[in-house]
């Protein structure tokens, strides 16, 4: 910490499973390293609660963050840590994310006790999802498959698939990861088998827009590379409506092993339906700005919807 810094004494929101307390725990030691004093505030969201339907069907991403949203506007917690890819395109008006930390692992994960791969599933396996990009990527894959609703936190959904609810499921890499569980890995899907998820793999942290020494006190965790990366991701996903209810899969990744500035965007749509075949497209450009990284995002969605993609 700089001289001219001072601590600040700090409450981070944080969702109770194991992972979102794994995430809040893992930027809370980045600050106590910085001499912050930093404490958590568990907290139970709608989302956690609202299991047994799909989150396109009772309102989206938001229901993760809401809760944690009220307690900072409140003053019970200055700071939410959340998956990027969970977090809504457009915050409530009071709210910014601060920063974007550096970028796990960002692909997709098949997990089954039986089968080693999506290959070697029988035909007309079951498997489970609730996100409706893996949904149309599988079955752009296999069209044969039976895709079932899959909701709950990491541990639970694990605990359907050994109790034979599935024949295999589809997670986060990062979140299996991060928790130790990378046995249960049978198979990391590449981005050209099942593109990832706009902001998939980041973890992005949420403030009050006026907390200027909150924000200024984050900066020292944020990764250039991986904020640009998700800019573009997430203006893909603002561009075709911005939610869960939009098949749509976003990923970026830096020339060269990141050692140029060039971003090379990738997207796919999908209609959930089968009605239309999946629509891709790419772009390339030099970014060194979020308005560049987002300029980039938009041309990929002109692209997207000249093809027949729609929000």
């Amino acid at each position: 910490m700089s001289n001219n810094a001072s601590p600040l004494a700090l409450t981070i929101a944080t969702r109770e499973s194991r992972l979102a307390l794994w995430q809040a725990t893992h930027v809370q030691t980045l600050l106590l390293q910085r001499g912050h004093r930093v404490q958590l505030l568990g907290m139970t969201t709608r989302g956690d609660q609202i299991l047994d339907r799909s989150l396109s069907k009772v309102g989206g991403k938001g229901l993760f963050v809401k809760e944690l949203e009220a307690a900072l506007l409140e003053g019970r917690a200055q700071l939410a840590v959340h998956s990027l890819k969970d977090v809504p395109m457009d915050l409530p008006a009071g709210f910014t994310l601060a920063c974007v930390l550096p970028r796990g692992n960002p692909c997709d994960a098949f997990v089954s006790p039986r089968y080693a791969s999506l290959d070697a599933l029988p035909h007309g396996a079951c498997v489970g999802t609730s996100s409706l990009r893996r949904q149309v990527l599988l079955h752009h894959l296999r069209p044969d498959l039976r895709i079932k609703p899959l909701r709950g936190n990491l541990d639970t959904r694990l605990r359907k698939l050994d109790e034979g609810q599935f024949d295999a499921i589809v997670l986060a890499a990062t979140g299996l990861e991060r928790l130790g569980l990378q046995a249960r890995i049978r198979h990391i899907f590449t981005p050209e088998q099942m593109l990832p998820a706009a902001g998939q793999g980041a973890l992005g942290v949420e403030v009050r827009s006026d907390d200027a020494q909150l924000i200024a006190a984050l900066q020292p965790l944020a990764d250039a590379p991986t904020w640009l990366a998700t800019a573009a991701e997430r203006a893909v996903s603002r561009g075709l409506g911005g939610s869960c209810s939009v098949p749509l899969a976003a990923h970026a990744v830096w020339a060269e092993g990141g050692t140029s500035d060039q971003l090379w965007l990738r997207a796919a749509w999908g209609d959930v339906h089968g009605r239309q075949p999946l629509v891709q497209a790419q772009a390339r450009a030099q970014v060194t700005s979020t308005a560049q990284a987002e300029a980039l995002g938009e041309q990929v969605v002109a692209q997207l919807r000249s093809a027949g993609a729609a929000a």
